[in-house]
């Protein structure tokens, strides 16, 4: 039977935590973060993998020569307790700092920071994408893209985006349900180095191609020079999903000159693809667990689209484990 959230465990299932063996952690974004951060600060053990060739997910910075990027998330905000103690503690030790009025915070000196801190000192293996999971008696083994088989786990969390999670479950031939329900939109990203006066830290229009326009060096900690980040609307970025990215810099550079007001002069430009950038369907659940297999999955398309909602349901997850497998968080 499925269990969402915080749950309790079959009084049979309980074992020595000497003898619970390592939990495999798919996905090294906020969620698996705070998932296999929790599960270790539980004294068990946790290998994460992720495709990526580092960590952080969608709070991703991209770095070319001198120039540096947030080309994903922009900023955090806290809502609830946990996550609200999590910045606060970030933000003691200078991992974050205020950006754009007191209630955002961003990552210093990029927004990859907070995740690297929760995986600090954590076994992560990069590079690595995980085609399929292998059921081996109780335990499960994962296959990556080479042929290598990892394992034995007891546990499996998977905190990729839901269609990435759908897709490697009917690789393995096993299920996770509602996953379906989730949705997410792209975002074209357009980064761009430029001789221009500096614009507010923050610009949302919300209209046309742009979504927001993030000024990088107005953010603690960044290189000097004038760095924007431009997110293309949900709807804008659909329609323009596979156009070229030639294509994508041309017409942005001009909605981002348009919506400015101003030349920009522009020394370098690039765009980014994100194919799941923002939830737009939530399951409203903290996560999913299947104690029968020990399997489960979080990210921010159980709670919603915020980094908190990744965080949280990364903690959920944890706490369902942890529960099944005899050490209550």
């Amino acid at each position: 039977m499925l269990q969402r959230g915080r749950l309790g465990r079959p009084a049979e299932r309980s074992r020595d935590l000497n003898e619970r063996g390592i939990v495999a952690v798919l996905g090294a974004g906020m969620a698996g973060a705070a998932a296999a951060r929790h599960l270790a600060e539980a004294g068990l053990r946790v290998r994460v993998f992720d495709k990526g060739r580092g960590v952080g997910g969608r709070m991703a910075t991209r770095r070319v020569g001198d120039l540096q990027f947030d080309h994903g998330a922009q900023f955090m905000r806290a809502r609830g307790t946990a996550f609200a103690g999590q910045i606060d503690r970030w933000a003691r030790s200078g991992i974050v700092a205020p950006w754009a009025g007191s209630e955002r915070s961003v990552g210093v000196p990029s927004m990859v920071e907070p995740v690297r801190d929760l995986l600090s000192g954590l076994p992560v293996q990069s590079a690595t994408t995980i085609l399929r999971l292998h059921r081996d008696g109780a335990h499960w083994r994962l296959e990556d893209a080479s042929g290598t088989v990892h394992g034995p786990f007891d546990a499996v969390a998977i905190t990729v985006p839901a269609p990435q999670v759908m897709m490697l479950l009917a690789a393995s031939g096993v299920t996770l349900p509602d996953i379906a329900r989730a949705s997410y939109a792209p975002c074209w990203s357009f980064m761009i180095a430029a001789d221009m006066s500096p614009p507010e830290d923050l610009i949302e229009p919300g209209a046309g191609p742009i979504g927001l326009i993030a000024c990088d060096s107005s953010k603690l900690g960044r290189p000097p020079g004038i760095r924007l980040t431009v997110h293309a609307t949900p709807d804008w970025s659909r329609r323009h999903l596979e156009a070229p990215r030639e294509t994508i810099v041309a017409e942005l550079v001009r909605a981002t000159r348009d919506c400015l007001g101003t030349e920009l002069r522009p020394s370098h430009m690039e765009a980014h693809r994100w194919r799941y950038a923002q939830v737009e369907n939530a399951l409203q659940v903290p996560c999913l667990y299947d104690p029968a297999c020990r399997l489960g999955a979080a990210g921010d398309w159980c709670l919603g689209a915020r980094i908190e909602a990744a965080y949280d349901s990364g903690l959920a997850l944890a706490d369902a484990i942890l529960n099944d497998l005899g050490h209550p968080a």
